[in-house]
């Protein structure tokens, strides 16, 4: 599972992944679903996981998000940042607990645990 920094970086990895994957198909720039997965780690930093798959029945480490013609416009590099993080459910962004432990609610008993928390409340 390879998270990046920034939303712009983590959907380049996953069209890069997609394609080096689907490199002897005959439609291989053609995507079906963009998955996506945001994490907040112990320190406070924000973390972005993304993925492409060539059909809407594949799984990943991240949560649909976009199909179609929209997943395929994300894919072609013809998106708005901005659309992206408006569509993400807050509800749905993992908090790092433990080293690759992930939970839905920040943990509390820590300094990084209150950093994050607070960074999640600042940005609803």
């Amino acid at each position: 599972m390879d998270m990046y920094l920034t939303l712009d970086e983590a959907i380049e990895a996953a069209r890069e992944a997609y394609l080096a994957d689907h490199e002897n198909s005959d439609d291989a720039s053609q995507v079906a679903q963009f998955n996506l997965q945001k994490y907040v780690m112990q320190d406070g930093e924000i973390m972005w996981l993304a993925e492409f798959h060539a059909t809407e029945d594949e799984g990943g480490d991240g949560l649909p998000l976009f199909s179609g013609e929209a997943a395929q416009a994300i894919f072609d590099n013809d998106y708005d940042e901005v659309e992206i993080r408006e569509e993400w459910i807050t509800e749905n962004t993992l908090y790092e607990w433990d080293e690759d432990d992930f939970q839905y609610e920040p943990p509390l008993d820590t300094e990084e645990g209150e950093a994050a928390s607070d960074e999640w409340e600042e940005q609803n």
